[in-house]
């Protein structure tokens, strides 16, 4: 049913569950694993023009930490991608390049609770992902 799953990443604490969630489903159904983080445009566009090249790297360091910890985590070889753009756009062209069948995502991100407002990625990688998509809520404490 699952032969590939992709886990969209930002390395923070909230997205523990699903990365232990999707790789429960890979081990279960023997599926390849990608993990996907996206460097996000839009903090690196509205930081300072002197600093983007900075924050655009540290952010691609971030990313890499994250791979690595869901890489750790796996019981078997693991795909990884850092790319850059808009979170949900890049999670979902990725989704449809790789022919995947099941994107896994947490709920709450590194910005938290404030992205309600605006709409979270987790809600446009449903709304707009061409394959199944696995939300997992970070359970409070």
């Amino acid at each position: 049913m699952f032969e590939t799953v992709v886990i969209a990443t930002d390395g923070s604490e909230s997205v523990e569950r699903a990365v232990e969630t999707a790789l429960d489903l890979a081990r279960r159904f023997d599926a390849e694993v990608h993990a996907l983080y996206v460097v996000d445009e839009s903090e690196v566009d509205s930081s300072p023009e002197s600093i983007r090249d900075e924050m655009r790297a540290a952010l691609e360091e971030s990313g890499e930490d994250a791979l690595d910890a869901v890489s750790e985590r796996a019981d078997r070889e693991v795909v990884t991608a850092v790319r850059e753009g808009r979170p949900a756009g890049e999670i979902c062209a990725y989704a449809r390049e790789n022919d995947v069948d099941l994107v896994a995502t947490g709920t709450r991100g590194r910005h938290g609770e404030n992205r309600f407002l605006i709409g979270s990625v987790a809600e446009r990688v449903v709304r707009s992902c061409p394959t199944p998509v696995l939300t997992v809520r970070q359970l409070d404490e």
